[in-house]
């Protein structure tokens, strides 16, 4: 209400930031002012349903402050009539002092369905000014919580007798360096503060990739936290320009939009390894749900830090571009452990999705889980991921079981752990287990992998199950291509080939190559499933000339053209390869023509799998 009177106050003229502040807060109060300005305006701007990209009442002044652009009109003012409830005169001053011509309104004044800015004239009735939706009459509360003793930082910092916050979301830190390149370094320090939420408090804290959906978004944060079930909101910026970081944050009462606590930090570079554990440390303190007793870490080199911060930010869209930042960051500190459980992710999930030769990529993956774990044996991220290694190189389902157990135990809210234990179970014939893993991960992270269930449940052959997931997910995800090919696969074992060949079509179109997906439809128009199989594997194999494709993947194509020989010499020449792909052919309908053939149970029974036939 005070920035409302201060800004319609001058009319058309620039209120600085720094007029703002010095209106708003005293000096004996702590608030991070750059953060409280900011919610101040929002909380305006959504009572007035004021578009900032467009406003019709508060122009944001780029780095300077803000202008109220509406019109005006300034009304006479008439004396204060006086009610049975009277009012002190330090109350009634501050109101003439601060709005002289606003008087308080009858309770049964109707609103008015488009708010004007102003409504005045020559009547025996009160005189009002309509500012938004704000109605005048709470000053009387404002002038008091202005005034009593403690009230102020009582309804700032929120110190008063409400329920503990007991789950939070960090949102993605806006990025204020005017660099888009330091982008990664944001949304990095996003991923740290709530990585070591979880780690440092009894918070329940919403994973990364259900927060980052909300990355510039314009929603307010009483919407986002009741979409995300939590009670706290924390949000922020950082700003890294030269040798300097700074950081601000400001924990917010989801409920009642009300601050919490607020902080920045100012950091040099060398700095900024050990910032995110520090703030949320300070969190946790504030909100009673501190941790303690946890061993102190390493020191990390914060160049090697940047490098693992990077390749993070690119993994959930390119593994191999993701590995070339987890690599240099283990160059630059050898016993880096998060950097070694990057290399590990990216070797392990290059071989699972046969973009890597698993004879390189596996052991390398292995041994980076392995040091890891040796590193710091607390990191869930090192067990999930030596889980990987040994399930797909050594076929060693004890162990890899074990692995990936300890690391839910650690961590129960980590949902990749999860994630990755129900992708180990489809395999062993534990569908059931597999999808109650599966729907585990789903919970705690919903906007992760939209197209997990689906796979899960096409793995365990139920395929009206997962075709109803995938169509689901696809409204909110058309572009995506895992769901794509999944409907593809769907829709192929159900024999319902043109909808299979709209789908391939539609993830060429997503992927950007056009051509591929005129000459699938090319295909299939002028010589149906056959020519778009056949088409398929000359593309295969002249791709396979110029990088690693998988042999499995071969093989599941000739197979949906029942040739025996070819197939079987595929998968053959994939076990020799331990190609992490083979573990799911007993899974997939096109390979059930072999389950006959001695030479196909042979290769079950190599990999250890326990057959289904």
């Amino acid at each position: 209400m005070e920035l409302l009177i201060l800004l319609a106050s001058r009319p058309g003229q620039l209120v600085t930031r720094t007029e703002i502040a010095k209106r708003l807060w005293s000096s004996e109060v702590f608030v991070d002012t750059e953060h409280g300005i900011n919610t101040a305006v929002r909380k305006l701007r959504l009572l007035l349903h004021d578009d900032a990209d467009s406003p019709s009442y508060i122009q944001t002044v780029t780095g300077l402050g803000y202008r109220f652009i509406a019109t005006i009109t300034h009304v006479s003012r008439e004396p204060i009539e006086t009610t049975n409830a009277p009012v002190s005169s330090t109350v009634a001053s501050t109101i003439s002092q601060a709005a002289p011509h606003l008087e308080p309104m009858p309770a049964d004044t109707p609103l008015p369905s488009q708010p004007p800015v102003a409504v005045g004239g020559n009547s025996k009735h009160h005189r009002r000014l309509w500012i938004g939706v704000a109605i005048p009459s709470v000053l009387l509360v404002a002038a008091a919580v202005r005034f009593s003793p403690n009230s102020l930082v009582s309804r700032v910092l929120n110190r008063d007798s409400q329920p503990l916050i007991t789950s939070i979301a960090v949102l993605p830190l806006n990025n204020l360096s005017g660099d888009p390149n330091q982008e990664y370094f944001a949304d990095g320090m996003t991923d740290e503060l709530i990585t070591t939420l979880v780690k440092d408090s009894t918070l329940r804290v919403i994973s990364r990739t259900s927060v980052m959906q909300y990355k510039g978004t314009h929603k307010s944060l009483p919407e986002i936290a009741r979409a995300l079930s939590v009670d706290g909101i924390l949000e922020g910026s950082v700003t890294r320009t030269g040798d300097h970081v700074h950081l601000t944050l400001q924990l917010i009462r989801a409920d009642t939009d009300a601050h919490l606590w607020a902080n920045s930090y100012d950091r040099t570079p060398n700095d900024t390894v050990t910032l995110p554990a520090e703030a949320a440390r300070e969190i946790a303190r504030r909100l009673n749900s501190s941790v303690s007793g946890r061993p102190g870490e390493r020191y990390v080199d914060p160049a090697a830090h940047d490098a693992y911060l990077h390749g993070l930010y690119l993994w959930y869209s390119s593994n191999e571009k993701a590995g070339e930042y987890f690599r240099k960051a283990v160059e630059i500190q050898p016993d880096y452990a998060l950097g070694l459980t990057g290399v590990a992710a990216y070797y392990g999930g290059g071989s699972f999705e046969g973009e890597l030769d698993p004879r390189d990529a596996l052991p390398k993956a292995e041994a980076a889980a392995e040091k890891a774990i040796a590193l710091d044996d607390s990191l869930p991220e090192a067990h999930s991921t030596m889980a990987a290694a040994v399930y797909a190189g050594r076929w060693d389902w004890k162990w890899s079981e074990r692995e990936i157990r300890r690391a839910v135990e650690l961590d129960p809210n980590f949902a990749e752990g999860w994630h990755l234990y129900a992708k180990m179970l489809g395999p062993l014939n534990r569908s059931e287990e597999a999808i109650a893993a599966q729907k585990k991960a789903t919970e705690l992270d919903p906007f992760a992998r939209p197209w997990a269930m689906a796979v899960i449940l096409l793995v365990a052959r139920k395929f009206d199950a997962s075709l109803a997931d995938a169509n689901m997910r696809s409204e909110i995800y058309p572009h995506s291509v895992a769901l794509h090919w999944v409907r593809a696969n769907c829709y192929r074992y159900k024999g319902m080939m043109r909808e299979s060949v709209n789908e391939m079509v539609a993830t060429y179109k997503d992927i950007g190559d056009p051509q591929s997906a005129a000459a699938v439809e090319h295909a299939f128009n002028h010589g149906g499933m056959k020519a778009v199989l056949r088409w398929h594997i000359a593309n295969g194999e002249k791709m396979a000339r110029k990088r690693y494709v998988s042999p499995v993947a071969l093989a599941q194509l000739h197979a949906q053209l029942g040739e025996r020989e070819p197939t079987l010499s595929l998968l053959e020449e994939g076990f020799r390869q331990h190609s992490p792909q083979l573990l799911w052919i007993q899974r997939d309908p096109e390979f059930d023509f072999l389950h006959s053939d001695p030479r196909f149970r042979s290769l079950v029974q190599r990999t250890g799998l326990p057959p289904i036939f």
